[in-house]
């Protein structure tokens, strides 16, 4: 791994998302790649019904569909976490 990056994977996986504004957060092992903050979330919605994951999904793709523009650069990135989150949880029950 490179130097510019810090001692630590950490460091490579905020940078990738940061970069790429995608996840490595997955929720079949998410004591691994996913923050507390997911954690919790994946908690709470991976035992919602398919109806409400579906409208959780619709909501999601909205906020991010605008291009977070109403969203602070924080908020847009928690939004198209959380929207990955739920296309993961909907799969699994085939939204």
């Amino acid at each position: 791994m490179c130097d510019e990056l810090g001692p630590t994977e950490e460091y490579m996986q905020e940078y990738v998302e940061e970069q790429s504004g995608a996840s490595l957060c997955n929720v079949g092992d998410v004591e691994k790649g996913c923050s507390e903050k997911q954690k919790q979330f994946i908690g709470k919605w991976s035992e919602k019904p398919a109806d409400d994951l579906k409208k959780q999904l619709n909501r999601l793709q909205g906020m991010v569909d605008k291009d977070g523009s109403s969203l602070k650069p924080d908020a847009f990135k928690w939004a198209k976490q959380r929207l990955g989150i739920i296309k993961q949880l909907g799969k699994r029950v085939e939204l």
